[in-house]
């Protein structure tokens, strides 16, 4: 056997087995010299959130942990505060769910943090179109009990006014699993910076999955969402710096979370009548 390394991250995965290791000698002649065999246990990429940083208290007031409860057991999202009574999540966090629990105030999962506020909630909406096969129109609201009291860690996020852009920079924040081999969430809320790419660039990765109403993101590497980051809000600072959701965490290769494929989300404009017209009735 021989192994070979090369600068970070390179080196063969899924799908290269078999293939030949060239060397190059003399005069620019090539020659078959190894196999392509195997790959760490711990997958192609090591290294995403995934790849985020850790937030600081109050530096996302808006986001939501939400804990699911169905017939099968419970699950973790994330979702965003939009007004003192409605959050928003995707709408596969809530689709076939029975109760929800939605935790504010605090950017730590477990032990004591007197900023953490623990909500009970009324009902849930699932838009309409949604579609649990393909993913699209992945939406959902869910109204907690009783309005919610703002201050410094607790506050709602802005609705956008105009579409999202290309090669917009945006941030992504969540507790989900930080790689393919460490499943479980994490207890410090991550973020990190993306930027969006063209519907276009997504469908070479993606064909026909992607729709007018999704979006994609990728970062440096393989940076991304991961298992327990649905229905987090994607952020873009405009005016001023002020946080404006313009997208909903959707879902991520099937190759695994630490593959560098980009990371796919629901677009907020084209759903904010809708939104409105359910939070505002």
């Amino acid at each position: 056997m021989v192994c070979v390394s090369g600068n970070y991250n390179e080196g063969t995965c899924i799908g290269d087995s078999g293939g030949p290791l060239i060397q190059v000698v003399s005069r620019g002649q090539m020659v078959h010299t190894g196999i392509s065999s195997f790959i760490s246990g711990n997958g192609c990429q090591r290294g995403r959130i995934i790849g985020g940083e850790i937030a600081r208290a109050s530096q996302f007031p808006y986001v939501a942990a939400i804990i699911s409860t169905d017939s099968s057991g419970s699950y973790f999202c994330g979702g965003a505060l939009l007004n003192n009574q409605w959050i928003l999540t995707a709408a596969q966090c809530i689709y076939g769910g029975v109760q929800f629990t939605i935790q504010l105030g605090s950017n730590k999962l477990d032990g004591t943090d007197p900023n953490r506020v623990t909500l009970a909630t009324a009902t849930f909406v699932i838009h309409p179109g949604y579609n649990p096969d393909t993913l699209e129109n992945d939406v959902g609201l869910i109204r907690l009990r009783l309005p919610i009291e703002f201050n410094q860690y607790i506050t709602a996020v802005d609705l956008p006014q105009v579409p999202l852009s290309d090669s917009a920079t945006v941030t992504i924040m969540g507790w989900g699993q930080e790689s393919d081999q460490n499943p479980g969430l994490v207890s410090d809320l991550q973020f990190i910076q993306l930027v969006t790419i063209t519907n276009s660039e997504c469908k070479l990765n993606y064909g026909g999955q992607i729709v007018d109403e999704m979006v994609c993101v990728v970062g440096q590497s393989n940076e991304g969402i991961c298992t327990g980051d649905s229905g987090g809000p994607l952020i873009e600072y405009r005016t001023e710096r002020a946080p404006v959701h313009v997208a909903i965490a959707s879902f991520f290769s099937g190759n695994g979370c630490e593959s560098v494929l980009p990371s796919g989300f629901t677009r907020t404009y084209p759903y904010v009548e809708w939104i409105n017209s359910i939070i505002q009735g």
